[in-house]
């Protein structure tokens, strides 16, 4: 397994909650990092924290944007994307714009998309982990949540097919889901009382990201749970 010193990991929604929890992480590891979000603010204090960081402010909606961060970011081999950015509005069917609806599939799969396409050619030679973020809602349906549930079913099925696309060069590809009620910016605006109170900071669950940076090919194709892993795999 390749160690994650040393090693180009590019994170999306690393701004905030888990994916800046998962910079911070992978930082202290040894990682170099390219870190991408659409909030500049919180954006350039997790790279300041993540000394030597590559970061891109970006639209992931907007193909043309996310093709000019890649253009901008990515110079050699990526040996992990951790592909972390997500929009959930609830809202019933018929309130959600087309608007919204297509901008969250497109930071959904969109940007999934491109960035493998991206990382891939280097990946092919020399093996890598693509680590896409999932939830309940990539595998059961929940009121107000089309767009989000459809977005997220979608990374399921893409994630499988890169599995067995990759198993001959090495790249491993799963998702993965929290497996815990999560404090971030995004619950905070979905998650009642009672969950709340039984949520975690996202940095409990960064050493499951990690792992998996060391490419553990049995995984390859799976759904993952980050606590179980974070705690299987905590140092």
């Amino acid at each position: 397994m390749p160690a994650l010193e040393g090693q180009t990991v590019l994170v999306t929604g690393a701004a905030a909650g888990l994916g800046a929890a998962i910079a911070r992480h992978l930082h202290a590891g040894g990682a170099r990092l390219i870190l991408m979000d659409r909030d500049a603010v919180g954006l350039a204090v997790v790279a300041e924290a993540c000394t030597g960081a590559v970061s891109a402010v970006v639209d992931l909606s907007n193909a043309a944007d996310t093709a000019r961060a890649i253009a901008a970011t990515v110079h050699g081999p990526v040996g992990t994307l951790i592909h972390n950015a997500a929009i959930l509005r609830t809202e019933p069917v018929d309130v959600v714009t087309l608007a919204t609806f297509q901008a969250t599939l497109n930071v959904g799969i969109q940007a999934a998309f491109q960035l493998t396409q991206a990382v891939w050619p280097a990946m092919k030679t020399r093996g890598g982990a693509l680590v896409f973020v999932s939830s309940r809602s990539g595998i059961e349906g929940f009121a107000d949540e089309t767009a989000y549930c459809a977005a997220k079913h979608a990374l399921e099925g893409f994630s499988k097919s890169l599995a067995l696309e990759g198993a001959a060069h090495g790249i491993v590809s799963v998702t993965i889901t929290p497996g815990m009620y999560m404090h971030t910016p995004m619950s905070e605006t979905t998650y009642p009382p009672e969950l709340r109170a039984k949520w975690v900071e996202p940095i409990r669950l960064a050493p499951a990201f990690a792992y998996l940076a060391t490419r553990p090919l049995h995984l390859s194709g799976q759904r993952l749970d980050a606590w179980a892993l974070s705690q299987e795999h905590a140092s």
